[in-house]
């Protein structure tokens, strides 16, 4: 028994194992849902969707180990950034930095990854240190999961991963710095990022998508998967390092319950994609764009010529451009995934329960 209480749920259905019968107070038949429930019923696990958590325990639900600090309205974290975006100590400082912001802001981080091939969602400062000082980690796009699972990796998760993981755990906002997208010059490499932000219809806050991508492209590729783009007090879609790309967004929202009001209608329409708030980097942090369209063209060239492929590219291509551009990448790298942070909590606590 595990004595627990969410409020402000929704109900909803998880594709999932069959499993025996749990009940962890409520009544089924009455559907009076004091603390959480989950029955099977032919294969599929009928869940209860959290808003805000209320009890700091563990809870192992389709193969996840769900940790949550305290209660709260709560803001999924990826860790991609950790294994694959910064490097040691940098990584570790920065999660303590963006997990504070979204405190700051009223709600519960909970940092998605694996570890050993357990899937965990809410990773405690213990298990950071042990993903940011694996030796060898795996970086984790959504196909990737069942593989890390069955060979027990260790492994960042992406936005398209931890968008899967942190949906199945019933969060619904998101941050991140930038989502992946279109590549340049191959317009049938597409990252599983859009697709995800097409299937999964959570509130996700980023910088834009990665500068090294083909945004235009991008963008195309974001409204056919029915994403709704929101420009927060902006008009342009931003280029991560820098705040803007000459693109336009869907809509402007400039403020945090504008946003919350949007997603509510969303969700009233059962409409089955994310919302992807736009903030672009923090003035004080930006790179200037003729400094960044030099050093992505100058890393795209090499990465080329060195034959670089696949999911080796971006990561391969933000080393590159940190190189060429020294601390001033950097620099804006922390200062935009702090600033989301920051935003996807003011909008987690204005969704409340």
């Amino acid at each position: 028994m595990w004595g627990s209480a969410f409020h402000g749920f929704r109900l909803r259905y998880v594709n999932c194992s069959p499993v025996t019968s749990h009940q962890w107070g409520g009544n089924v038949q009455g559907l009076k849902w004091p603390g959480l429930h989950h029955v099977s019923l032919t294969g599929i696990l009928l869940v209860l969707t959290p808003s805000v958590w209320t009890c700091p325990k563990s809870l192992s639900v389709c193969g996840m180990r769900i940790q949550i600090e305290t209660e709260g309205p709560v803001v999924a974290l990826e860790s991609a950034v950790i294994t694959h975006g910064l490097p040691n100590p940098v990584n570790l400082q920065l999660v303590s930095d963006v997990q504070e912001e979204v405190r700051r802001a009223g709600a519960v981080p909970a940092t998605v990854g694996i570890l050993y091939g357990e899937v965990i969602v809410g990773l405690s400062e213990g298990e950071i240190v042990s993903l940011a000082g694996a030796p060898d980690p795996m970086k984790c796009s959504l196909r990737d999961i069942p593989t890390a699972v069955l060979h027990k990796a260790t492994a960042g998760t992406t936005v398209a991963a931890t968008m899967h993981i942190a949906y199945q755990a019933g969060l619904r906002v998101f941050a991140t710095g930038g989502i992946g997208g279109v590549h340049r010059g191959h317009p049938f490499d597409v990252s599983a990022d859009i697709t995800a932000l097409g299937r999964y219809p959570m509130t996700v806050v980023c910088s834009g998508a990665k500068a090294i991508l083909d945004l235009s492209l991008t963008r195309e590729a974001l409204e056919t998967q029915g994403v709704t783009v929101v420009g927060y007090q902006t008009d342009e879609f931003p280029a991560f390092y820098s705040r803007e790309s000459g693109l336009s967004v869907d809509v402007r929202c400039d403020d945090v319950d504008e946003i919350a009001e949007l997603v509510r209608r969303r969700d009233e329409l059962e409409l089955s994609a994310a919302i992807l708030v736009c903030n672009p980097v923090p003035a004080e942090c930006e790179l200037p764009k003729t400094v960044m369209d030099a050093a992505i063209d100058q890393a795209l060239e090499e990465a080329e010529g060195q034959g670089i492929q696949g999911k080796e590219v971006t990561p391969s291509l933000l080393a590159r451009v940190s190189e060429l551009t020294g601390e001033a990448s950097l620099k804006a790298n922390v200062g935009l995934l702090k600033s989301n942070a920051r935003l996807a909590g003011e909008i987690a606590a204005r969704l409340g329960p």
